[in-house]
């Protein structure tokens, strides 16, 4: 099969996980092999609670789990701002703190596993599209303030030393982060789980879930798992299994490419291993990679587009910040689909009966997908009720299809909204 990514491109050789066949039975069924099912099956073991069986449709991070832009770092879809004007200091400061937490974790998991996923201590920087620094200088007060998080600042002379692009202004550092290959990191998770009894099976659509007793069971064409407990954790791919908890989601697409080798030339543009995105709603992010590549990603959308017109999508933005890259040849480009909810926060929650769900992260998802692992593992394994936290951020209708009609709409606006700011600042 011709690879669709980069990341599948270069992943690291990994041994597929047969399709489910026959009939199973389990303490705990994950449906979904993404970020989020998968840190829910490596916590549970971690815990002790290996009576796990993992079904994943395709591969193992098939979805935008394996086509994301591979950073890590703390936070939420839903600004530190808004969090805290929703929460208060306290418990804004402790869900923040999960995502940090998180950040942590993934390192010691990294090292404890031996996962080699091209894990680059090199920080983030949060590069200024607009010349007035108001917005660098509140969220660098407000993350020391309410949340503890010291972001350094980045001048504009210095922001031109590590980024070689006239398009920035000042910038902020973000020092407690990471960038990474998400797919070669999940590979090393689904490893680390199988070894400790963790059950996966890729290919493996589960088709229905219902109440059988006091037990689930989920039917995949071949096969059949009854379970006690049943987590859906399918993101953007929407399972098509609980009506209620796939209208909480948008599936909204974002977009990738991958660049030749670029060799010397990358030192053109970058004199830094951060990873980089912009002060704008729609803003770009991209990052270096280990072989000289710049992978480059941007813009949301409620349509899959080609690899060919992602390309000129994508270059036309490319070229705005470094032209001196013009000519520069694009050799992968996809899109994957994130799950937005209205209120912008991930929904992990549970109705009571053994049926949990996990999803909406909202294209903020290596920590947040990690913390909220750890939140369902300790809330199943040792009764822990710190999940309640989330209970505020709950599985809210997106009234698709209008939902998709309003994210696009907002997304223009603010689109507009960015555009006419660059205009009056000439």
């Amino acid at each position: 099969m011709i690879p669709q990514t980069w990341y599948e491109a270069s992943a690291r050789p990994f041994e597929p996980s047969p399709p489910l066949s026959g009939p199973h039975e389990a303490r705990i069924a994950i449906v979904g092999g993404g970020y989020a099912g998968m840190c829910l099956a490596l916590s549970l073991a971690e815990r002790g609670v290996r009576d796990v069986v993992l079904l994943e449709r395709n591969g193992i991070g098939h979805g935008a789990s394996g086509r994301n832009g591979g950073f890590v770092f703390g936070g939420y879809s839903l600004g530190e701002d808004e969090l805290l004007r929703q929460l208060g200091d306290e418990q804004a400061r402790r869900l923040y703190r999960a995502t940090t937490d998180a950040v942590e974790l993934i390192r010691q998991r990294i090292a404890r596993y031996a996962i080699e996923c091209d894990a680059t201590e090199a920080g983030v920087i949060w590069a200024n599209w607009f010349r007035d620094p108001e917005v660098l200088r509140k969220r660098q007060h407000l993350l020391k303030e309410h949340y503890g998080i010291d972001w350094e600042w980045l001048p504009e002379a210095r922001m031109r030393e590590v980024i070689h692009s006239k398009r920035y202004h000042d910038g902020l550092f973000e020092r407690n982060a990471l960038h990474l290959h998400p797919l070669d990191y999940l590979h090393g998770m689904a490893r680390a789980a199988q070894r400790q009894g963790v059950s996966l099976h890729e290919n493996s659509r589960v088709r229905r879930v219902e109440r059988s007793g006091g037990d689930w069971r989920l039917r995949t064409d071949s096969g059949e798992v009854k379970a006690q407990i049943v987590v859906l954790a399918c993101g953007g791919y929407l399972a098509h299994l609980e009506r209620e908890i796939d209208r909480a989601v948008l599936p909204i697409a974002t977009y990738v490419m991958v660049t030749e080798p670029l060799g010397e030339r990358l030192r053109e543009c970058l004199e830094t291993q951060a990873a980089i995105y912009d002060t704008r709603f729609a803003f770009d992010y991209y990052r270096p990679l280990k072989d000289s590549r710049l992978l480059w990603g941007g813009r949301i959308s409620i349509r899959n587009r080609s690899p060919d017109a992602i390309r000129k999508l994508l270059m036309r933005d490319l070229l705005r910040v470094f032209p001196q890259l013009e000519g520069v040849k694009i050799e992968y480009a996809w899109s994957g689909l994130m799950s937005y909810g209205r209120h912008q926060m991930p929904q992990l929650g549970t109705r009571g009966d053994g049926l949990w769900w996990v999803q909406a992260f909202g294209g903020h998802g290596t920590a947040p997908t990690c913390a909220a692992g750890e939140l369902l593992a300790s809330a199943i394994a040792q009764g822990d009720e710190s999940w309640r936290e989330f209970t505020r951020y709950g599985l809210v209708d997106t009234f698709r299809p209008l939902g998709y009609l309003g994210a696009q709409a907002r997304y223009w606006w603010s689109e507009a909204r960015d555009r006419w700011k660059s205009m009056l600042e000439g």
